[in-house]
């Protein structure tokens, strides 16, 4: 999962077939790994001890608003990370075993710093809302918890997440709040590397061998129609955007749109022409497949409440 910083801008420098380059503008090397919250800077790393020190300190404390945004950002990192966990030991080949893996542990991370900072205005901790909150309580965009199906599919998921989660970030890195900035200096980092392994991974399967080309075009079939889900505006989200917290997730849009073109156009995709699905995540409201994941990640905390090792 390697990339090239490019010094132009932040586009996809696509020179032959896979050969992709990303550049984030601000990412530096990682600084001091104990810098809170508050001060940290685009260089620096976060970590959610980090936050919950500030909390327990209590210099810090999202409003509603601020936490009920960063849930659905956090549970759409936590319930990505289950999923793609499952593809430990069963990958295609040992690196992209290693690699998903990654992915999957990078996706964890941003779900603990966005969750750590959302359960102090409810008095939570992680675990709390990762393991005692029920399914009509999670805000999760239904494309996160939609089933691996073969590796094709898999990718095609991970394209338009990364993709979205690139265009997103970028922008809370502005946020008024400063420890969404913050979680967001970091993860944008993170997520720079996944959009590139994803597509090239795209590139690969659609210019390999007519069977892969057949699996990642049904692959988009199946997952394209949740993207509209993703840059939704509501209530929520237009409050935090006149507070200078977040910018509308609909205003993400025409970024991702180019930018996953570039890449549908040199690999010589369609964007399938599928109906939209209805959403609903983001207030509670699942499709059949995340009870499945509840049941299997909160079982043990479940039976074993307070439990530590």
């Amino acid at each position: 999962m390697s990339t090239q910083e490019t010094a132009k801008d932040t586009d996809f420098a696509i020179e032959g077939h896979g050969d992709i380059s990303v550049g984030v503008h601000g990412a530096g090397a990682s600084g001091d790994g104990s810098a809170s919250a508050t001060r940290i800077t685009p260089g620096n790393a976060l970590r959610p001890e980090d936050i919950a020190l500030e909390i327990s300190r209590g210099q810090v404390k999202p409003t509603e608003d601020v936490a009920e945004f960063a849930l659905r950002i956090g549970d759409d990192g936590l319930i990505l990370a289950q999923r793609l966990g499952h593809w430990i030991s069963r990958a295609p080949e040992l690196e992209e075993d290693i690699a998903l893996g990654n992915i999957a542990l990078d996706q964890l991370g941003h779900a603990r710093s966005f969750l750590t900072y959302a359960g102090a205005a409810w008095d939570k901790s992680e675990d709390d809302l990762a393991y005692f909150r029920r399914e009509h309580e999670f805000r999760s965009a239904h494309l996160f918890e939609q089933p691996n199906g073969d590796f094709a599919v898999t990718i095609a998921r991970q394209f338009i997440v990364s993709f979205y989660q690139y265009e997103l970030y970028t922008k809370l890195m502005e946020s008024t709040d400063a420890t969404i900035a913050a979680i967001s200096a970091k993860a944008v980092k993170e997520v720079d590397y996944h959009r590139d392994h994803s597509a090239q991974w795209v590139l690969r399967l659609a210019g390999g061998t007519d069977e892969s080309r057949a699996r990642i075009i049904q692959g988009f079939k199946l997952v394209w129609p949740y993207v509209d889900e993703l840059f939704e505006d509501d209530e929520l989200t237009t409050r935090l955007a006149e507070a200078g917290v977040i910018v509308q997730p609909s205003s993400l849009r025409a970024e991702f749109d180019r930018l996953t073109g570039e890449i549908m156009a040199e690999a010589e995709l369609e964007i399938p022409g599928v109906p939209q699905a209805l959403g609903g995540g983001r207030s509670g409201k699942h499709s059949e497949f995340l009870g499945y994941i509840l049941a299997e990640m909160q079982v043990l905390a479940r039976e074993h409440p307070g439990a530590s090792w």
